[in-house]
């Protein structure tokens, strides 16, 4: 009887025993599976802290820049001619104007009319320019500004005709890149014991509102030279140059 006793005692601890190991399992198995949520998390909050550090994408750049007030006056235009005497003449620019002109070769536009500089500019000053993109003043604008240019300019002499020829001589669209009426001078060097000595101008041209930069060179290496421009109401010799000196 004590013998069967003992068995059914040891029956029930083994029970109890196998219930325990199966519990435990179940519990490290739930805990294993909670923490998982936890351990994919991680990364996801490691971006969220890196997402404020980003910057944001710059600006891009306008693709229509607003133009200069220098725009269209050619200052970047060149010609070169190399002379018999194998150098290379070039004169680069001479289409520059005065800021407060907002790129109209006043002092070219002046010189035709014979009147100085700053009366033209008085003149303009009363003259109302037709709106960026317009296709020119109206008929009563046109009227305006010729009345407010002839009140400055009509006591030197100047006439609505004059003023006219004058003004379409000149006139040029900047927008698209265009230079007035011009004509590129030309020149060749004087050499002495085969060394240049001197410039001699060959075409003084026309239509410079400023000196051109002018670079010679050649067999005997590089110079540069300095132009002098002159202004007269004719047109074909209005902003030509008269002289031109080595450096």
């Amino acid at each position: 009887m004590k013998a069967k006793k003992t068995i059914v005692t040891l029956l029930i601890l083994i029970a109890v025993s196998a219930g325990a190991v199966q519990l435990t399992t179940a519990n490290s198995s739930n805990a294993h599976s909670n923490n998982k949520p936890n351990e994919a998390a991680a990364p996801a909050r490691v971006h969220e802290k890196k997402n404020p550090d980003k910057k944001p994408p710059s600006s891009p750049v306008s693709a229509n820049p607003k133009p200069s007030a220098n725009a269209g006056t050619g200052s970047g235009t060149s010609t070169s001619i190399t002379d018999q005497n194998g150098y290379t003449i070039s004169l680069t620019g001479g289409y520059d104007t005065d800021s407060v002109d907002h790129g109209r070769p006043v002092v070219l536009i002046a010189a035709a009319l014979g009147v100085p500089t700053e009366v033209f500019r008085e003149a303009f000053s009363g003259v109302t320019p037709a709106g960026a993109g317009s296709d020119g003043p109206t008929s009563e604008q046109a009227q305006s500004n010729k009345a407010a240019l002839l009140k400055v300019l009509a006591p030197y002499g100047i006439s609505n005709d004059r003023l006219d020829e004058v003004s379409n001589y000149y006139r040029y669209n900047g927008s698209k890149g265009e230079v007035w009426t011009r004509t590129a001078a030309t020149a060749t060097t004087l050499l002495t014991n085969g060394k240049v000595t001197g410039i001699k101008i060959t075409n003084a041209g026309a239509g410079y509102s400023s000196a051109p930069t002018i670079t010679i060179t050649g067999p005997t290496g590089t110079f540069s030279a300095t132009a002098t421009v002159s202004y007269t109401t004719d047109f074909k010799t209005n902003g030509s140059l008269t002289a031109i000196k080595l450096n």
